[in-house]
């Protein structure tokens, strides 16, 4: 494995004992929280592989809940994020899941908004020093990292509709530095994940949002200084 600094291999600044247990839990709740745009109402955790064997050992259920609550991965309250949670008004349940998948620290999150009701199904996995990827959003294979600023487009499967959001970069001056793309099928909804360089202004955002196709636009950011624009649906 090649890894790009130091940073992949010693992991992030944070509340162990893991990285891969705890702090790459910690930021799959993040980023699922981040996409849903609003703190949960419900939770339903279900850990696969290793982290079904370990979670409670490693806190990695303590980790999504803090996760979910916003908390970055060197947050003093992940210890007590479950207790939070509830106190918070959020309801969470863990479980042991069966089956295949590609890599043993898996977990999928089922939640619901706390005040718009919308649900969200979202699968992460926690690859090693605190480095994770988001693999499925809503029935969607995607590659999310958390590493750079991303943009999430929902849209319809049309003709000319990529063509139309990678200008709307350019001429926003907003370098993309990985897409991925799918779809439910030939010219029905389909997901657009675009990691950035650079975090989009809210005016690039706007044009994408008014592009004919587009149904909304989502913003995750996992650095601390995340702007104040990450997960929620860019309307005006």
């Amino acid at each position: 494995m090649r890894f790009k600094d130091v940073f992949s291999i010693i992991g992030p600044a944070m509340v162990g004992p893991s990285s891969s247990h705890t702090a790459g839990a910690a930021r799959i709740g993040r980023a699922a929280r981040q996409v849903l745009g609003e703190m949960p109402r419900t939770a339903e955790v279900t850990f696969f592989g290793s982290f079904a064997a370990t979670y409670q050992g490693h806190g990695t259920d303590r980790a999504i809940a803090g996760g979910l609550l916003d908390f970055t991965t060197d947050d003093h309250r992940l210890p007590d994020s479950i207790e939070l949670a509830a106190e918070a008004g959020m309801e969470i349940s863990f479980g042991q899941g069966t089956g295949l998948f590609p890599h043993p620290n898996t977990v999928r999150l089922r939640l619901t908004g706390s005040e718009s009701g919308t649900e969200l199904m979202l699968t992460g996995i926690s690859i090693g020093g605190g480095n994770i990827e988001i693999v499925d959003i809503d029935g969607f294979g995607v590659k999310l990292t958390g590493m750079y600023p991303t943009v999430l487009i929902n849209h319809m499967d049309y003709l000319g509709v990529l063509a139309s959001v990678t200008d709307v970069m350019r001429q926003g001056q907003c370098n993309i530095g990985h897409m991925s793309l799918d779809r439910k099928n030939r010219s029905g909804a389909a997901l657009t994940v675009l990691e950035l360089d650079e975090a989009a202004t809210p005016e690039l955002l706007r044009n994408l949002r008014a592009l004919p196709a587009v149904k909304s636009v989502k913003v995750v950011d996992l650095n601390e200084q995340a702007h104040e624009q990450k997960g929620k649906d860019i309307t005006s």
